[in-house]
């Protein structure tokens, strides 16, 4: 099996019962924020791009680049589907001009063929809200030699499944670095910002070292890691490793980093779970667990360590004109008022979804300035009253509320130009906004702004809705708790981590107060739990 890397989640895996080409993302996304680091913009995309099979995992920006779906993909390929609960995925890669399609069903081996031979697959689909805009998915490939494990982003609650199908698996491709707007985007003091940004860093390494040790893989590959943030605006969010005035804090380490964490966390001893340096272009051949030989297109040092903030400024100046292109496709931010638009948009989605709207329980600020900046005489202020399913104006006196977004009227006016059913996948996730909140994070708000269609809301409404099971205990650390997280039913055994009487969640950091079984990080949620003595 031979496996390149072509950036960020990317890879093409080429066996000789064919090639899968797996998340080929290389335009720049979110408002031109992201751009893949290293930069893989001069890979050859036609040749790429003649696979057999295409894989996508999901619709995130940094895994569904339709332009280079569009112009370099062999549409000929067969699409191999996760199993979602709504079908947009497949919708938009059929308006691309995909038209063969493998469904595959959750967590299932499935067999593939064509005239080359066939191939073993498992697709692991996670359907929470909360997973990607409505889906993620992790690939598991077998050509009769070499099992692959391409998880990029996704985070599996049962890797069980993995070993029961496939046995071992060789090689393990999977994200450690940050993929979020926080804390860098909220009105917080710098001091606790940088302490946010630390712990937030460090979980994240922390979750993908526990799922490397769950796998078991000879070859773990870091992927899905930092973009590079090239807008001057947005520079400082790099990771600039050891270079001068570096910013320890960044929630972006990059694959350096985290293979030098492999090694002091006893992740990677040198005869298990050994980490394997890929970058754009790198191209390493793997007979079963044996790797025999891996070349990348350039040294890997000269993008990483003390070279990494020279290596960035450079890419900023070659970038530097497809950004001005990109915001010069953005919407003028003059123009009628924004607030009938946003009724028309928010009301009916309001009206469907009374689970996620009790759970948000208070009205949220919408503050649109044009530029992004200040408030100024062409601010104009829209209030979402989630317990009233109304969009208004702000009340004479109302105040400050309890959850709020600065965001440039440029931006807000696009998405509703492009009637984009995501804001979580376009706005928040560009960073080009900030915003408050007084009290925890709110994942039913953010639900809400990933769900603007009927399809979508009803899914999550519904999901939220469902009971989940908690009837199963575990002891650990002198606690009798429920198996199943409450966020997402992660197996507490295996990501649960007790300090004192606080328990953590390491697949996605929420944190609970085991003695009032209260959840620390959002409203709701609560978690069983009783002390043994």
């Amino acid at each position: 099996m031979q496996i390149t890397s072509i950036g960020h989640a990317g890879f093409h895996i080429q066996t000789t019962a064919g090639s899968i080409l797996c998340d080929p993302w290389v335009n720049p996304a979110y408002f031109a924020s992201w751009i893949p680091f290293p930069d893989n913009s001069e890979l050859d995309w036609k040749k790429l791009g003649d696979c057999d099979y295409l894989y996508v995992s999901h619709l995130h920006l940094d895994h569904f680049d339709e332009r280079n779906l569009r112009d370099n993909v062999n549409k000929d390929a067969t699409v191999l589907l996760p199993d979602y609960p709504v079908p947009d995925l497949r919708r938009e890669l059929e308006k691309l001009g995909f038209t063969k399609f493998v469904e595959t069903t959750d967590s299932v081996k499935t067999t593939v063929s064509n005239d080359k031979g066939s191939l073993d697959i498992m697709i692991i689909a996670l359907r929470a809200p909360a997973d990607g805009p409505l889906g993620d998915s992790a690939l598991v490939v077998d050509d009769g030699e070499t099992v692959a494990f391409n998880m990029n982003d996704a985070r599996p609650i049962d890797l069980d499944v993995v070993k029961e199908n496939f046995g071992h698996v060789d090689v393990h491709m999977l994200q450690y670095s940050g993929a979020i707007w926080y804390p860098m985007v909220y009105d917080i003091p710098r001091k606790s910002k940088a302490n946010f940004a630390a712990q937030k860093r460090q979980r994240g390494m922390d979750r993908a070292r526990s799922y490397i040790e769950q796998v078991g893989a000879t070859w773990v590959v870091p992927s899905a890691g930092p973009p590079m943030f090239l807008d001057e605006d947005l520079f400082a969010l790099n990771d600039f490793g050891s270079c001068d005035n570096a910013d320890e804090t960044s929630i972006f380490p990059d694959q350096a980093t985290f293979l030098e964490q492999m090694r002091i966390h006893g992740t990677d001893d040198g005869e298990k779970h050994r980490g394997l340096m890929m970058i754009s272009g790198s191209v390493a051949e793997f007979t079963g667990s044996t790797l025999d030989g891996v070349s990348h297109p350039f040294p890997p040092e000269e993008v990483f360590g003390e070279n990494k903030r020279a290596y960035l400024e450079r890419m900023k100046e070659k970038f530097a004109p497809v950004i001005a292109a990109e915001k010069a496709t953005w919407a003028p931010a003059e123009g009628e008022p924004l607030l009938p638009q946003l009724k028309e948009l928010f009301e009916p989605i309001m009206a469907q979804s009374d689970l996620i709207c009790d759970g948000i329980g208070y009205p949220v600020g919408l503050v649109m300035t044009p530029g992004g900046g200040p408030a100024n005489e062409q601010t104009e202020t829209v209030v979402l009253d989630f317990p009233n399913r109304i969009v208004r104006k702000p009340k004479e006196g109302e105040g400050k509320y309890r959850y709020g977004f600065r965001i440039a009227t440029e931006l807000v006016r696009t998405v509703l130009r492009d009637n984009e059913p995501d804001w979580v996948n376009t706005i928040f996730l560009s960073t080009r906004f900030t915003t408050w909140r007084i009290g925890g994070y709110n994942e039913f708000l953010y639900t809400f702004f990933k769900c603007l269609t009927d399809e979508r809301i009803a899914y999550a409404d519904g999901w939220f809705a469902e009971a989940h099971d908690d009837s199963a205990s575990i002891v650990k650390d002198g606690w009798e708790i429920q198996r199943r997280c409450p966020h997402l039913k992660a197996d507490l055994d295996k990501f649960g981590v007790i300090e004192g009487e606080k328990l953590t969640c390491n697949l996605h950091g929420w944190q609970w107060d085991l003695a009032s079984g209260r959840c620390l990080t959002s409203k709701g949620h609560e978690l069983r739990a009783t002390r043994l003595d």
